[in-house]
């Protein structure tokens, strides 16, 4: 049976701390992590050159530890090291469960534990047909890791950058809380950073825009849509420059 085609080689995925635990839950719920190695594996045996971003805010918020009178650095320096904790259970699942072969790599050196993130390293991992799973956001306080995966997405050359979020794309509203919120098929850059559209950050977003790199935001929790997206097939919103 012949591979369907591919509309993405490379990708870099960015999944949120929620997308390892149930909705709604805390810490880390071995199904849903089981449910992201089984939707990413799937799709890195297609032949497309995956790398992961995955959040930490399932086990610590760094910003909320700083509104509560953490200091500001310390604070997310315990939301980076939640990133690794994530990575390393996905790793786990992907290895044990799915054989695929992982390199988890941090920007904070733990070298008993991880790889340390080196660029020219992380894109030979890919190309020998290795998932990579980069952790510990950039290694320093104040980003966020959704700017984290926009620096790693253009560093290693990435064609698209995948946010996987609990929701079908971006609407213009919460759709969580109103029900006649509607979503875009269809965004610029420039809309989003003028209407503050919750997509990403606005350095990431501005990051994304001057390296042309486009966005999908997409529903994880839906199974298959990773394997769509990177088939081709309209899912989420599209975020680029046009």
């Amino acid at each position: 049976m012949s591979q369907p085609h591919l509309a993405w080689k490379r990708i870099l995925l960015k999944i949120s701390g929620e997308g390892m635990c149930k909705p709604g839950g805390f810490g880390i719920d071995p199904d849903e992590v089981d449910f992201v190695a089984s939707e990413t594996s799937a799709v890195h045996k297609m032949g497309v050159q995956l790398a992961l971003v995955v959040g930490g805010g399932n086990i610590v918020r760094g910003s909320t530890f700083a509104e509560r009178g953490v200091n500001k650095a310390s604070a997310d320096q315990m939301g980076m090291l939640a990133t690794v904790i994530n990575a390393l259970a996905l790793q786990s699942s992907l290895e044990s469960k799915f054989d695929v072969e992982v390199r988890v790599m941090t920007a904070i050196n733990m070298d008993d534990v991880a790889e340390p993130y080196i660029r020219r390293r992380a894109i030979r991992h890919l190309e020998t047909g290795k998932m990579v799973i980069l952790a510990a956001g950039t290694g320093n306080p104040y980003f966020t890791t959704d700017t984290a995966a926009a620096l790693r997405a253009c560093e290693i050359g990435c064609e698209v950058l995948l946010k996987a979020t609990k929701v079908d794309g971006v609407f213009n509203a919460d759709p969580v809380r109103n029900p006649d919120a509607v979503k875009y098929d269809h965004l610029n850059f420039m809309k989003v950073l003028r209407d503050r559209l919750r997509v990403m950050d606005s350095t990431a977003i501005s990051m994304c825009m001057d390296n042309n790199l486009p966005i999908i935001v997409f529903n994880l929790k839906k199974q298959g849509n990773i394997r769509s997206v990177i088939t081709g097939e309209k899912v989420g919103t599209l975020v680029n420059g046009d």
